[in-house]
Parts: structure tokens; sequence; C-alpha cells
């Protein structure tokens, strides 16, 4: 049975899932383009270009514009894939799609095709005074939405309102009993002496603030007053007069008066209504009594164990691998559950939501050894020192047989077809086509955790699903093997570079160890580059506030350049006069303090892009569809006689997308490319 889908050129075939991966398919590759889910039952699909429909989304009856409620200032017009170059944001449910959309070309607003089709009203009592922007009404969201409510910062679930004006990354969606039962005013007996007024963000606070709201990130709504400089979370209104949980064998008893106290589990300092165990002597946040037991986060390798036997201090070197500050052992902290390994963590570092993804590891959980890789077959086998190697293998992402070289001429422009970094020994190469692949790129897990991300990323050729992608890590293009997430409405994705990238970092532009940090808007030291809220980057251990963003700090150490028979070396510290700070290869002036490619024999300085190209993860003789251009382009490395772009008449010196077609004298930069108005 087939089916000629407006949406693809050739006809989709129906099959059982279980045909696709009978087929080669990758089956984490294998999802559908419309709702992007997996595949399963019955589908329809286009083998020869990796296109898959779920039945039910094959039979949808999308019309080519809509007008929507949830954007009445524009009709929204239906695109197959994404409009951008790359993945697109859902401005409902905030999930990171690249398959069907209705997309507002004037506002930049898209909607995932599930939520394009639900339905909503607009809310007229919602007061003015916790939010400006007026909201939606969604009686039912059929789980679109996974993210927390930004009243009271749990999961939301059942009906929802939303505001449209707040996009991503400031979504702003609240639980219906959120908007409609919560009072703009209470008496609470921790201040007896004022009303609390319910606010839609906290005051503000010292950067460094130790209370336990700013410890554990709260950004929901408060009580607050004041006067007496005091707040409480919405969550904090309720609290039971007693709790049992089975992590704890006493219960906890609420003493609801305004005191200051430390918390015994997490050592973060509390100002009202702590939770007593009389048996025990501890005193700890409502939150803290929840805290799970075992856990398993991206940031290490093992899972890690909730502990509140109090050692005063008996390990020398205790400090916090995912802040790297000092743990007080007097108090609770998450420590590695393997024998021999020293990793320990705060408890609200560990379970903090950008390190820690909610899933509890049950008791009694045995550790196995990790996925294997993606050799699907060992053809011939070595002996190196009475250590057998894998010398002719079959890899899941060609379907040649490729041979193992130790030693060897390598071109000058061969490429990992993995990492997409030049060929170095030792690697496997393809004896019928210009594939190569780094030996450690082959051997590569199938599944990784990385602190990129809280969630385990699945080992993907990133070619089975579009031509190139952007890495959301260092924001480069690249082709090759990537890391992705296949959690609904995430996808994001990490480049073999990053990937490879650990939480610490000795960089040569600083003096002290660099750690991973979440979340740090600031600006990049090497580039000046302005970091987004929900980045990741470099800091330095010392607290001396040097920052490097991942885009930065993956910046390959040498670099060649045509006229320089030596290697350039990345280089930050720059004592020449001011008006020695040009670039050799284009003539125009570099920005003091900020990285750059330099020899010191030949006293040559460029730029970060003149020196590696504007497309250096991309292989040299791969070809590029979708662009504007009527043909596909190749990429190529232009050294002499560069031809000029065709928009903006500059030379394509380096890096460049040329056409091949006889009688198409057509080269064009890739940042040009999307210009172009033919």
């Amino acid at each position: 049975m087939e089916l000629q889908h407006f949406s693809h050129p050739h006809p989709l075939v129906f099959f059982k899932y279980q045909t696709v991966a009978s087929k080669e398919v990758d089956p984490e590759a294998a999802r559908c383009f419309g709702c992007e889910n997996p595949l399963e039952g019955g589908s329809y699909g286009c083998n020869q270009c990796k296109f898959y429909l779920h039945k039910g989304c094959a039979e949808l009856e999308l019309v080519p514009r809509i007008q929507h409620p949830f954007h009445p200032q524009h009709p929204l017009t239906f695109f197959p894939q994404s409009p951008y170059l790359g993945e697109y944001v859902c401005g409902l449910c905030g999930g990171i799609f690249w398959g069907f959309v209705y997309h507002c070309g004037s506002c930049l607003f898209d909607l995932h095709i599930n939520c394009a089709l639900l339905q909503s009203s607009i809310a007229t009592n919602f007061p003015n005074s916790l939010h400006h922007h007026p909201l939606h009404f969604i009686q039912n969201h059929n789980e679109e939405v996974e993210r927390d409510c930004s009243g009271c910062q749990t999961p939301l679930s059942g009906p929802i309102y939303h505001c449209f004006d707040c996009s991503y990354p400031t979504f702003f969606t609240l639980h219906k009993k959120c908007v409609e039962e919560q009072p703009l005013e209470i008496n609470h007996s921790c201040d007896r002496k004022h009303p609390l007024t319910l606010l839609p963000q906290r005051p503000a606070h010292p950067e460094k603030c130790n209370c336990y709201l700013c410890k554990i990130q709260w950004n929901g709504f408060v009580y607050s007053c004041s006067l007496c400089n005091f707040e409480l979370s919405v969550d904090d209104i309720v609290s039971p007069p007693t709790i049992t949980n089975a992590s704890h064998e006493h219960p906890w008893m609420l003493i609801s008066k305004k005191m200051s106290f430390i918390c015994d589990f997490c050592g973060i300092v509390g100002d009202h209504s702590p939770y007593l165990c009389a048996t025990c002597n501890l005193v700890v946040h409502k939150n803290c009594i929840s805290l799970p037991r075992n856990i398993r986060i991206t940031q290490h390798c093992h899972v890690i164990c909730f502990s509140y036997s109090f050692q005063q201090n008996q390990v020398e070197d205790c400090m916090c691998k995912i802040c790297q500050t000092e743990v007080d052992t007097s108090y609770g902290r998450y420590c590695c559950s393997a024998s021999g390994c020293d990793y320990i963590a705060h408890a609200h570092c560990a379970t903090n939501k950008s390190i820690w993804d909610g899933t509890i590891i049950e008791e009694g959980y045995d550790e196995k050894h990790g996925p294997s890789n993606l050799i699907t077959d060992v053809i011939e086998q070595i002996s190196i020192e009475e250590i057998m190697v894998a010398s002719k293998i079959k890899h899941s992402y060609h379907h040649h047989n490729l041979r193992l070289t130790f030693s060897g001429e390598i071109k000058d422009d061969s490429q990992c077809d993995g990492c997409m970094r030049p060929i170095s020994n030792p690697f496997y190469s393809c004896e019928q086509c210009k594939f190569f692949l780094h030996k450690n790129c082959a051997e590569l897990s199938k599944e990784m955790g990385h602190p990129f991300h809280k969630q385990a990323l699945t080992l993907t050729n990133s070619r089975t699903l579009v031509e190139y992608s952007i890495c959301n890590a260092c924001s480069h293009w690249y082709q090759g093997f990537s890391y992705r997430c296949y959690r609904r409405g995430c996808s994001l994705n990490f480049d073999i570079r990053c990937m490879l990238m650990l939480n610490t970092l000795n960089h040569p532009s600083h003096d002290h160890s660099l750690f991973l940090e979440h979340n740090r808007q600031r600006d990049c030291s090497a580039c000046s580059g302005t970091m987004e809220p929900w980045s990741v980057a470099y800091r330095c251990m010392k607290r001396c506030d040097y920052t490097l963003d991942v885009g930065c700090a993956t910046l390959p150490l040498t670099a060649w350049y045509k006229y320089d028979k030596h290697p350039l070396t990345l280089t930050y510290s720059d004592e020449s006069e001011p008006s020695q700070l040009y670039c050799d290869l284009c003539e125009k002036e570099r920005q003091p303090n900020s990285l750059f490619y330099y020899c010191a024999d030949c006293d040559n300085s460029l730029h970060l892009n003149c020196a590696l190209g504007d497309l250096p993860y991309m292989k040299l003789g791969n070809k590029i569809k979708g662009t504007r251009h009527r043909h596909p382009l190749t990429v190529v490395k232009n050294i002499w006689n560069c031809p000029p772009c065709v928009e903006c008449r500059e030379l394509c010196n380096g890096q460049a997308l040329e056409c091949k077609e006889t009688g198409c004298n057509f080269t064009v930069h890739w940042d040009c490319c999307w210009d172009l108005t033919f």
C-alpha cells in the first residue's frame, strides 16, 4: 500500500516498524517526521530518504495555512520540516523539533503539529499583578507540555494556563489551581505582624545569598513581607503538621514559626518552619525530607547515594565535584556507591534540576557495564603485545568494510567522518570510498552520559537525519557523528568534540583549572560573546571569574596558514600596540584580549575564523542540498586563485560552497548562501 503525502516528493510505502529495523535503519533515527515520536506499529516511509510517518500522522487532515487562537495576530503556514537551519522551539510545549511545524515568518513563532491541534480560550480573571500578558486556558494539553509550573515549580498536569507572549526560554505556564486557588494575600503564623502578599517572583537578593530559596534556585511564586524581608514558597503555605517518609524510620514534625536553623540534610540555612525528628535530633527543610537515597547523574559514571551518617571532616579533600566548593561532612551529601571512588557532591548540587532528571534508582540496583559500540562485526584481528585488536571491521554507519591503519602517509585534507577532525593514526578507512574513522571514534559507546545534559545521549550519524547540524554546546555547524537526546521534545545534540570534553579543563588561555558550570549568564572572557542563561561554560576554580564558553574551549590548539610554513598557536595574551592588532589574512582589525592564532617565528596573527575557515567541521567534498541554489553545492577549500562569492563579491578564501555542475560558475560563502535571492 502506497501513499503520496504532500510533505514528501516520493511515494510512501506502508510497513510494520520491524520492517524498517530489518533494513539497517538506525532504530533511534527511525522516528516519525510528524510528531517525532519513535516509530511503532503501522507506518508509512521512504527508505531512500529515511523519511517516515506514523499511520495516524500521515492521515491527519492538515491545511497549508491556519488562523490559530494561540497566535491570532498572523496566520500560521505549514512546513513539513523546520524553516530554520536546524531545529525549532515550539511556542507552547518548549520542545525542540525539526519535523512538521506551523510557522509565522513575521514573528518567528512556531507550533509543533500536536500542539497546533489543541484548543484554548482566553483567561479573563487572572490578576495583572502576577503577569502582565493575557493567558490562554487549555483544558487538555495531552501531556504535550513537559515542564514545571511557573508558580509552584512542580510538573504540569491537567488543565493549564499559558502565556504566548513569553517565549523561549522564559515560558510562563501555570496549573489551573495555581491561577484560581491562590489567594493574593494571606495571614501566616510565621509572620504574625503583617499579611503576606503573593508575588510572581522573589525580591532581589545579593548575588551570593546563601538562603535556601537562593540555593535551590527557586523561580516560582512567593508570599512575601517586604517589611520583615521574609518569603515563603507556595508549597510552604500548605505544610502538613506531620510527614512520614520511607527513607527515615521516624515521623517528622513541623515547627511552624519563624526561626533560624541549618538543615542537617543539605547544610543550607533556613529561616522558618523546619521539620524535626525528635528521636534523631535532626532539623531539616520540608523539601529535604524527600531527598532520594540513590540517583544517577550524567556528571558521574556510577550511582551516587545520599548519606547523613555525619562525620566531622574525616576526609582531607571534600570538594563538591559539581560546584567545586567544600562539602561539610557534618551534614548530608551524595557519595559514590562504587568501591574506591571518592566522588562527593552537595545534596542541593546533585539534585539541581539542571543536573538531575528526577530518576530514582531502586535499592538493590546492580551496576552494569555501559552499552557496546557500533562495530557490528569484527572480520579480522591481529595481536599487538598479546592484545587482540580488530584490524578489519563492519561499522553501523558505513556500508563497506573498514581496515585499520596504524601508520602511513595521510593526505592533508583527510578528515574523520566521525569527529570531522583531520585524520591521524590509528584510523579505520574504507578501501572503496573516502570514508575514515579514528579508532577511538569507531569504538564510541552507543550511549553516553555527559555533564552538558541531564539525560543520557545516544550516538547518531547526523547525516542520517539531516545533511548538517548545529552543535547545541559550541554552536558550530558540523557533519559526522553526534550524541543526541531522543527524549520527546528535546532533540539536543552535541558533536563528538564537545562530547569528549571533561568536567574540568586546563586551558592555555588561563593559569588556573576551569570547571563546567550550568546556567552561567556571563560574557566569555576569551571572545567577549554573551552566553544565554541556559548555557554551560567553563569557570575558574579559583573564583577569579574567568569564563570560557564551550565554543572557545573546543578550539584546536594549532592551525595552519597557507603563507606560513609553521603551525599557528592558539593565543590569548597580546602585547602588541593597538595599531598592530590586525589579521594578516583578511587585514581587518582584531579585538584586544580575544583569542587568535599566532606564529611567533613569522609574527603572523589571524582571526579564529580566518585560520580555521567558516566550515572547519564540514567534510570537504560532501554535497549540501536544500540551499537557495538550484543544484547541490559541494564543500571545498580554496587556497590559491580564490573565486569571489556570488553574493558579497569578496574572495572565498578557505572553506566555501561550490557548484560542480557543468557551466554553473557558482561559489558562495556559507553565511552568504542563505541571503541568495534566486
